[in-house]
């Protein structure tokens, strides 16, 4: 059997044989990560619009960065992961950040300077010391974690659990159509994966968009759609704004280091948390993954908040959505790439991306990425009561309060408490320490 000069290129660029995986097993997983991050070409517009930022242009801005990113991702790290504008961040900027610094243009400025600061500290390896530093049960507890928030972002997001001022939250109307599409297309999913299916979150959101446009066509209102038109207006009205706002910022400097600390935390451990779950997920497929790797890849992540913000958009983040694209078989930069593509073409394709991918068609692949990240829980000890304590309560605290970084750091506050009162205080990494004291701070900067 011959090989294509395509085939050579990919292999020698991505190592496909070497991380068991194909050209077409990359591009389904490029396509499934797509298809589950797609809806932040929509929801950042719609944050950053309220700052003061022109939403067209924040379409184009962030479908570009996106792209660009995704490709040094995969190009440079050969990792599985799709950057964007982190919704997290994109709310801090907008509701918290504009507010005290005056300006749009000061708030990138902020983001700006964050992302030096965020690109130095990976580049001297501090983030890498300080995943080594982290027990193992924490490791697992974080992935775990995240699997939980991704499934409770679908569930939300498409109506099944819905606010309750009585108790906080409870189920939706399932009688409502678009609760409905939501609930058959999760059972299907979860059937493809039972039964073993390949690519079976792939085709669970292909099943779900097809239920839905059926469900349209016999009047049923919010369910996937073709657009009426397509096309974009390319504009890029906030690119070099960062430049007019860095005077804004020394205007004071109390709120400029509460924001350049807000910044950091929650870019800091939100993606260093997000990339530690990757790299788990990795390595069970390919237990000889290079370390090299994952050293890059924090490289580009914080080189990513740098570049957003010239072009106009607030921090980057890694997409916790890319795990959906691994466990569809992703496992090289390949799907990256071909992420990142989907991204720049969607500046084209948006408006048939926002009418045919809703809420209800990526709820099932967050839902099933939760649910096969939720495995890990026999990893953990849980006849041991100081992991079992702690890893509950990062899992748990990252749901209830919608924040990893906030489950990160009530997890490791408690491990460390724990094993000191209990006599095992110097198996505690000094870097735990350490950030036991900047998680505590931070508490404390969040509540003035």
């Amino acid at each position: 059997m011959t090989t294509s000069k395509g085939d050579y290129m990919f292999e020698k660029l991505f190592k496909l044989r070497e991380n068991h995986t194909s050209v077409k097993r990359e591009v389904i997983a490029g396509i499934t990560t797509f298809l589950s991050a797609g809806y932040i070409l929509a929801v950042i517009p719609n944050i950053l619009s309220q700052a003061g930022m022109n939403r067209t242009s924040v379409v184009v801005t962030t479908a570009i960065v996106s792209a660009l990113c995704s490709f040094a991702m995969g190009f440079f790290a050969n990792y599985p992961i799709t950057l964007g504008p982190g919704i997290g961040t994109a709310a801090l900027f907008a509701f918290t950040v504009v507010p005290q610094l005056g300006s749009w243009q000061a708030g990138l400025a902020a983001v700006f300077l964050s992302g030096i600061l965020f690109f130095i500290i990976s580049l001297t390896g501090l983030r890498k010391i300080i995943i080594d530093a982290i027990p193992e049960p924490l490791k697992y507890a974080i992935g775990i974690g995240i699997g939980f928030f991704i499934m409770f972002i679908g569930l939300k997001n498409s109506n099944i659990i819905v606010a309750d001022p009585n108790n906080f939250v409870k189920l939706g109307n399932f009688t409502k159509p678009t609760v409905l599409l939501a609930l058959i297309g999760i059972l299907i999913t979860i059937a493809l994966l039972a039964r073993g299916v390949p690519l079976a979150i792939f085709w669970g959101m292909i099943a779900t968009i097809i239920i839905g446009l059926c469900m349209g066509a016999m009047g049923f209102s919010g369910m996937p759609s073709f657009p009426s038109h397509f096309g974009v207006d390319f504009r890029l009205d906030e690119m070099g704004g960062f430049i007019q706002g860095l005077p804004d910022l020394f205007h004071s400097i109390p709120n400029l280091i509460l924001v350049l600390f807000s910044f950091l935390f929650i870019d800091f451990f939100d993606t260093t948390g997000t990339l530690l779950t990757v790299n788990q997920r990795l390595k069970v497929a390919n237990p000889n993954l290079g370390e090299e790797n994952m050293h890059k890849a924090l490289l580009v992540d914080s080189a990513a908040n740098i570049f957003g913000s010239t072009i106009g958009v607030s921090s980057m983040a890694t997409l916790i959505e890319s795990t959906s694209g691994i466990e569809v078989g992703g496992r090289t930069g390949l799907t990256s790439i071909v992420s990142g593509l989907l991204f720049g073409l969607s500046l084209y394709i948006a408006p048939f991306i926002n009418s045919l991918v809703t809420p209800a068609v990526t709820a099932p692949a967050l839902v099933a990425v939760g649910i096969l990240m939720s495995q890990d829980l026999i990893r953990i000890q849980w006849d041991h009561i100081l992991y079992a304590a702690c890893c509950l309560l990062t899992i748990l605290t990252m749901v209830l309060s919608f924040s990893i970084s906030n489950g990160i750091a009530v997890g490791f506050i408690t491990y460390s408490f724990v094993a000191l009162v209990v006599g095992d205080g110097k198996k505690v990494h000094p870097m735990i320490w350490i950030l036991d004291v900047i998680f505590i701070l931070n508490f404390y900067l969040m509540n003035l």
